[in-house]
């Protein structure tokens, strides 16, 4: 729910459709990554958006199950175009999400994208964690904490969860803050020695950089009008995995041979991506022709 002013000139909420994973699942479909999103989707109005808007942007929901809980909403507030949240999901469709709703997955899928709110809550949070572990070694693993601290009623207990998932990731990719919670620079090489093949720092106007074995990478920001920040490191997620899918190295195998240029144009393919969601209202990825030319990153 973003606010905005009405034809008459007064102050109101917009519903947008959104969500951290859902949005990462919709710029990837838009930039051309077969893609499928796995969460309960409401019957209401609001999930048959959701819906419209996945199948519109070419994502499957062949796995999403449909429930009739209410679909989850959060309300946006504006400060100089950063947006901060107010959820209310207790009981929501996809929060309600347990291990026993886990389905098995078909061949076709090589790559996972966990993250956000799904992992804070339950029985969701319990139910992705299964499904990473339980798909570790077979599946590419991507993981996207982007931790709201104000959710958390048990922090200990968020961090060990953190790190048995990120003991089993391929791919972390984290906004300052969140490596800041969790702690800082100095656990970028501890998680590389321990197996993680790339991590990735999104750093708001100041760009991003990208550890690999391959090397170093930093790209900076692409400089537009910011409308809002809603979904720019969702995008930037789903830019780098798309960058990855297109030289065929989202996969286990792929992802443990994967080169510094591979990487270059994934972390530029990202931070193009990113610049379109921010410059327009709400999450609203672009569609690959909307890109702008290949940033340089060094």
């Amino acid at each position: 729910m973003v606010p905005t002013v009405s034809a008459d000139g007064q102050p109101c909420l917009r519903p947008l459709p959104g969500g951290a994973l859902f949005n990462t699942a919709i710029a990837l479909g838009r930039l051309g990554a077969p893609t499928a999103f796995f969460a309960p989707i409401s019957t209401d109005p609001f999930g048959d958006l959701l819906r419209a808007t996945l199948a519109d942007s070419g994502v499957q929901t062949d796995l999403a199950p449909r429930t009739d809980r209410f679909t989850a909403m959060a309300f946006v507030t504006l400060t100089d175009g950063q947006a901060r949240y107010r959820f209310v999901d207790q009981g929501s469709a996809g929060v309600m999400l347990a291990p026993a709703d886990l389905p098995a997955l078909p061949p076709a899928i090589t790559a996972l994208h966990f993250g956000a709110t799904s992992l804070m809550q339950e029985p969701c949070g319990s139910a992705f964690e299964a499904l990473a572990l339980r798909e570790a070694g077979k599946r590419l693993i991507s993981l996207d904490p982007n931790i709201r601290p104000a959710l958390l009623a048990e922090p200990d207990a968020y961090r060990a969860r953190l790190a048995r998932l990120i003991a089993v990731t391929d791919i972390l990719k984290l906004s300052d803050e969140d490596l800041a919670w969790i702690g800082g620079e100095g656990v970028i090489d501890h998680w590389l020695d321990a197996g993680v093949k790339l991590v990735v720092v999104t750093r708001g106007g100041a760009g991003a950089e990208a550890w690999a074995d391959c090397g170093h990478v930093v790209v900076p920001a692409v400089r537009v009008p910011v409308a809002d920040t809603i979904g720019a490191g969702d995008t930037f997620a789903a830019g780098v995995l798309a960058g990855l899918a297109a030289c065929g190295r989202l996969t286990p195998d792929g992802i443990a041979r994967f080169e510094i240029g591979d990487l270059r144009r994934a972390l530029s393919l990202a931070a193009r991506a990113a610049a379109v969601t921010v410059s327009r209202t709400g999450a609203n990825p672009p569609w690959a022709h909307e890109l702008a030319p290949t940033v340089p990153v060094v």
